[in-house]
């Protein structure tokens, strides 16, 4: 078994949607999710997380605590005191079998009481770098309108034609201490990230393609840098609602290159894995971010999944 998150960390994933909704508001006709002052499309935390525990589940056998599980034959789902049933109201249990659990934490509603996991892996809002069109389309259905009917049924959704949306994230040494959280639980972390992201392929998501996933390390004791999201900006010479794909605008890095550099002993190591069709530039130039070990004299390791 390997051993407990020690160290602090902080998490940069960018992934882009083509022709998709990358998460859908139930208040508003489940439209893609768009900040009106600023046109900028969001992604809750929660859809994140949901594809990272679908993909922990479905694709490498862990088990989930939040997952829909069927009791009987008329398809009726656990509720929250049912489902720690199954691990026999052990919080124990339920953290030595459930990944998310140590991962997110959460609320565990327990047969006498309930119990608070604070997650040492926390999410912000994704948000578009970039703001975004959204396109209404109109279709015709498979089947009659009704018995007897010669005219289909029509169908309407709302789609965005292109979407580069970043997240940031954080582990926290301290919460893990509480959840038992591990270093290959980190390992299964990035995987269901970037794989999970390209692995969620329904109608509305097989747009999608992981982009960037990079995961800065600190040796310093409680420290971090925040915001590194913030240090990251898209340039682009079209208008940004006519961005359509990766060969239309730049990630500008120069910032993040900058501020890591300026804090290369406070940080043992990068890890990173980055798709070799995202463009980057650093001072008005283009950037290799294969050169960002020499950039910021910072060891950098691959992420290998």
């Amino acid at each position: 078994m390997s051993e407990e998150v020690k160290n602090r960390s902080e998490i940069l994933f960018i992934y882009d949607i083509r022709d998709g909704n990358p998460n859908g508001d139930p208040l508003d006709e489940n439209k893609p999710r768009i900040d009106e002052e600023t046109g900028v499309n969001l992604v809750t935390d929660v859809r994140l997380k949901r594809t990272i525990r679908d993909y922990l589940h479905n694709f490498k056998g862990q088990e989930i605590f939040v997952r829909e599980v069927v009791y009987d034959n008329e398809g009726h789902v656990q509720d929250g005191k049912m489902r720690a049933g199954n691990f026999d109201n052990d919080p124990k249990r339920i953290l030595d079998e459930c990944i998310d659990i140590r991962l997110f934490g959460g609320v565990i509603p327990l047969k006498e009481d309930s119990i608070t996991y604070t997650g040492p892996v926390q999410f912000k809002m994704g948000r578009s770098l970039h703001r975004v069109s959204m396109k209404h389309i109109k279709g015709t259905g498979a089947f009659a309108s009704k018995e007897g009917s010669k005219q289909s049924t029509f169908r309407e959704e709302d789609i965005l034609p292109y979407s580069l949306i970043l997240f940031y994230g954080i582990i926290n040494e301290n919460a893990a201490k509480h959840t038992h959280l591990t270093d290959d639980d980190i390992k299964l972390l990035l995987d269901g990230t970037w794989n999970g992201t390209k692995s969620l392929i329904s109608r509305t998501k097989a747009g999608q393609v992981p982009r960037l996933l990079l995961k800065v390390n600190y040796c310093r004791e409680n420290y971090h840098i925040g915001d590194l999201d913030k240090m990251l900006k898209l340039t682009t010479e079209i208008p940004h609602e006519n961005i359509r794909g990766t060969d239309d605008f730049k990630i500008d890095i120069s910032d993040l290159v900058m501020k890591l550099a300026s804090e290369k002993d406070s940080i043992r190591d990068i890890e990173l894995c980055a798709d070799d069709r995202l463009n980057f530039c650093k001072d008005g130039a283009g950037f290799s971010i294969e050169d960002l070990a020499a950039a910021t004299d910072i060891e950098v390791k691959p992420i290998a999944f």
